[in-house]
């Protein structure tokens, strides 16, 4: 009978190791290959979070899933962006809001800037990984259809860009200050030509839901416009002021 030392050194044996040592990395690696596109469920995409280094890390935005395993060092445990990993938290991408309620796919509340700027961080991921699949629930069906809902989301958005690309028209007419800041001065503005004025931002409020004010530079003849204001100590005529 042979000796197990003269088996364990025999050709066949060492083939025989070597396959099972291949077999098992083959294993390995499909488990972390990327999956098929498919609809998921919450709970299965939950699994894949990055917490098991065996697996794929995928990532949900409004409803759109991507398989983001080659940037394991941002979503895996311990990178910045591991919060988004195994889930839908579209709303975070705009609220910063990493922690408890705030990692979810409602875009409640938000405005339409805000969900311009989500459905753009969609665009990326189409562009930078993988998509595997849509998630069922808040914006698409046991069919894989769209809802009411992200036909909203995306109408509210493109509505977004529309109002940017006016105010953007309608601010290219009237130059915008120039400005800086330094701890020991503070802030300044400027203006190479006109005087510096505060102005309400006209698609502000449909953008954003809030007012807010822009520097403008605006020649002698155009300061007796209304709703033009002077910076708080600043002179009628001078074309800078300190803020």
């Amino acid at each position: 009978m042979a000796s197990w030392k003269a088996i364990l050194g025999s050709p066949t044996f060492l083939g025989l190791a070597i396959s099972v040592v291949v077999v098992s990395i083959v294993v390995q690696l499909s488990d972390r290959k990327s999956p098929e596109s498919r609809l998921w469920t919450v709970d299965e995409v939950a699994k894949y979070n990055g917490t098991d280094d065996q697996l794929p890390i995928l990532l949900g935005i409004l409803g759109s899933v991507f398989d983001v395993t080659k940037g394991r060092q941002h979503y895996g445990p311990g990178g910045g962006y591991h919060h988004f990993a195994g889930r839908d938290a579209s709303c975070a991408f705009v609220s910063g809001n990493f922690t408890g309620d705030g990692l979810t796919d409602s875009l409640q509340g938000l405005s339409s800037a805000q969900m311009k700027s989500v459905v753009d961080w969609r665009d990326f991921y189409f562009r930078s990984y993988k998509h595997v699949g849509t998630l069922v629930g808040r914006y698409y069906d046991s069919h894989g259809q769209p809802t009411k809902y992200l036909k909203g989301v995306e109408a509210k958005a493109a509505r977004g860009a529309q109002l940017m690309k006016k105010q953007e028209s309608e601010e290219a007419k009237v130059p915008s200050c120039n400005s800086r800041w330094s701890q020991d001065d503070g802030g300044k503005v400027w203006c190479d030509t006109g005087y510096p004025r505060l102005v309400q931002r006209p698609q502000e409020i449909a953008l954003t839901g809030r007012m807010s004010k822009r520097c403008a530079c605006f020649k002698e003849e155009e300061l007796s416009r209304p709703g033009l204001e002077v910076y708080k100590g600043c002179d009628y005529l001078s074309n800078s002021c300190m803020v």
